[in-house]
């Protein structure tokens, strides 16, 4: 008997050990959310990361980032569900960082809903999504890995593994390379994970979510339903001295339940116990698992409860060799302190780090000085330590490339609803009170198509205690600031011309008060539909600053006197690009391929087009079908027989 033990216990063993050496590429990291999670690649605020959050996020001990995109919204749409180029441009150069760095880099497709349910022909749009980013990345190292879809639910395991495994065959049959990570319903938790089917693709990672239990994880939670808003104070472990009375509008409800099991199952027993169904799982089934999410919401829990549950879970995952990425990097489940600005240099959470086991960098204190220089809030991306915050009902995009004023994008906004809003929210609060005082402006470039049309452009100060607002100072831009006339113009408002705006706050309206708008603590700079709904109004918004210097060209753009063609985006590209030229007048117009050795390939465009800008999506294999091979090319555009721009070009197949 003691010799079947000893048996046992080496199998086990082994098999722990061959599932843990077979994968360790990585080890530990971060999920870096809200930023490829839009509503379409119009939508993502790219220089939200840089390549110098990798880095940071590379110190810290960490080898592995998980990429959330919501990829079915960065598609054409039924039928074909084509990647939207803009998605490659951004997404290429993620992952150029990555391997520079060589950090694993995880494509979630993020697609999720929480509050709807996986749909049963989900499979319709998995296979052409996948399809196109096996084709693209096939060649790129095995740093990288494709992820099908977060969190099923709502939708029977069995059909579900069928989907899951249709997928894993689009992929193998364009890339055999590269590691697939797939996972089961049930929000893949710990006992989605259980009715995983074990496909015969060795090649892949089974991925679990691990929230437990939800009345602490998600205490203070808004995206549930009914809301959590109200749960606070929950304890971990659970503390019978501490535990809150539960509010009245849970009682008949789920929230109930856990409530009242929540003294049982509050504690590291009770975690543990959940998670060795997992490590039991993975042995039985000699596979590669990954928790690919867990965490803390941050809002209504106390620090060091937070820091206890992460402290059990982390030693737990490591002590049984189950790899991990937290949710997330910054934001409600994050690394950071609560309300901090979340800077790398001052608000890390150091005992979280040090429950995790992360290096913990030197932490300064940071000291709001006042702004002596002006800034930029926006130029083809928004300014440095700017944030978007967004409120829209209509069309937005901050990369409209088809006439910006300056750069290579603009903003365009269209069919915007009353109060919807652009926001810049700043970091760091400004304090303005130098700028304001010596003669600083709000500049930028505006252009619109409907007379008639009103916006208001606007600060926003900080809401410092419960008997305090976020006070508004406010412009209005109207006829008499803006032609309409959809030319660009220029306009420049000095600071000291917002007027006292008022304050909305927790669904109340407050009346302006004379002088009550803090200058020394700005939260947030606006552009508002304050006035009315913006229904068929185009307006569009270019190089926002706060200076004291008025461009030189500020009254007049120059239109090129020449055929111009721009630089195609993305470049290099794969089977798509966007194409750029600009007209003088109308004439006709050819844009044709060739060689670098001057032969002619194939042509591009023929047509004739007006005076202006205009641009299309080529797509390599309908207009020339399969037969150009990757190189380098140079793209033409001739108009009676004559060459007036090129480009060069780069197609990777």
């Amino acid at each position: 008997m003691k010799k079947s033990f000893h048996k046992t216990s080496l199998t086990l063993f082994l098999l722990t050990v061959f599932a843990t050496l077979s994968f360790a590429q990585f080890h530990r990291g971060v999920n870096l959310t809200n930023w490829f999670q839009a509503n379409s690649p119009r939508e993502i605020q790219f220089n939200k990361f840089t390549k110098k959050d990798l880095e940071n996020i590379k110190s810290l001990d960490c080898d592995v980032i998980r990429l959330p995109i919501n990829l079915h919204s960065m598609t054409s749409g039924e039928p074909d569900y084509t990647i939207d180029p803009l998605l490659w441009y951004f997404l290429d150069q993620v992952l150029d960082w990555a391997e520079e760095l060589n950090i694993n880099i995880i494509i979630d497709n993020h697609s999720f809903d929480p509050s709807g349910d996986t749909s049963t022909d989900v499979g319709e749009i998995l296979k052409p999504v996948w399809r196109q980013i096996a084709e693209r990345y096939k060649n790129r190292s095995r740093l990288i890995y494709y992820e099908i879809l977060n969190e099923p639910h709502g939708i029977s395991s069995s059909l579900w593994n069928a989907i899951q495994g249709e997928v894993i065959n689009e992929i193998r049959q364009i890339d055999t390379v590269h590691t697939i990570v797939v996972t089961g319903t049930d929000y893949s938790g710990v006992d989605g994970l259980k009715e995983v089917e074990i496909y015969a693709d060795t090649n892949l990672i089974y991925t679990f979510h691990f929230y437990e239990p939800f009345l602490f994880t998600h205490q203070g939670a808004s995206w549930v339903t009914p809301s959590m808003e109200d749960i606070s104070g929950i304890p971990f472990p659970y503390d019978p001295d501490r535990m809150p009375a539960l509010p009245s509008q849970y009682n008949g409800t789920w929230i109930q339940s856990i409530y009242n099991a929540y003294s049982s199952q509050g504690n590291e027993n009770w975690v543990d116990s959940r998670l060795s169904q997992v490590v039991q799982f993975r042995n039985s089934k000699n596979i590669k698992v990954y928790c690919g999410e867990f965490g803390v919401y941050m809002l209504n829990s106390e620090n060091d409860d937070r820091v206890e549950w992460y402290r059990i879970v982390r030693e737990y995952f490591d002590e049984n060799n189950i790899l991990w990425t937290i949710w997330d990097y910054k934001g409600g489940f994050g690394l950071f302190e609560k309300g901090s600005s979340e800077l790398f240099d001052y608000d890390l959470n150091v005992p979280l780090l040090e429950a995790l086991g992360m290096n913990i960098p030197p932490q300064k204190e940071f000291e709001i000085k006042p702004d002596s220089v002006g800034f930029k809030i926006y130029d083809d991306y928004p300014g440095e330590l700017i944030n978007l915050s967004i409120w829209n009902e209509g069309y937005l995009d901050f990369y409209d490339d088809s006439n910006p004023a300056k750069g290579n994008f603009c903003i365009h906004w269209t069919n915007a609803n009353r109060y919807n809003i652009i926001g810049f929210d700043f970091l760091i609060d400004k304090d303005l009170t130098y700028l304001l005082n010596n003669g600083y402006f709000l500049r930028m470039y505006i252009k619109g198509n409907t007379p008639n049309t009103a916006i208001d452009v606007r600060f926003i100060d900080t809401k410092e205690s419960e008997t305090d607002h976020p006070w508004r100072k406010i412009f209005t831009i109207n006829d008499e600031i803006v032609a309409w006339n959809n030319t660009w113009q220029y306009i420049e408002i000095p600071l000291t011309e917002f007027v006292d705006g008022g304050s909305w706050d927790n669904g109340n309206w407050y009346d302006p008060i004379p002088g009550i708008f803090d200058w020394t603590k700005v939260d947030r700079f606006e552009i508002v539909a304050e006035h009315s709904t913006l229904s068929g109004v185009d307006l569009y918004f270019d190089e926002i600053c706060i200076s004291n210097k008025s461009p030189v060209d500020k009254d007049k753009i120059p239109e090129p006197k020449n055929i111009i063609l721009y630089q195609n985006f993305p470049n290099p590209f794969n089977s798509a690009t966007i194409i750029k030229f600009y007209t003088p007048e109308y004439l006709h117009i050819e844009i044709n391929l060739y060689d670098l050795l001057g032969r002619k390939i194939g042509k591009i465009l023929d047509g004739s087009y007006s005076q202006g800008m205009h641009e299309f999506i080529w797509n390599v294999n309908r207009s020339l079908g399969e037969k150009l091979p990757s190189g380098s090319y140079i793209c033409r555009v001739e108009s009676n027989n004559k060459i007036y721009d090129s480009i060069k070009m780069l197609y990777m197949k």
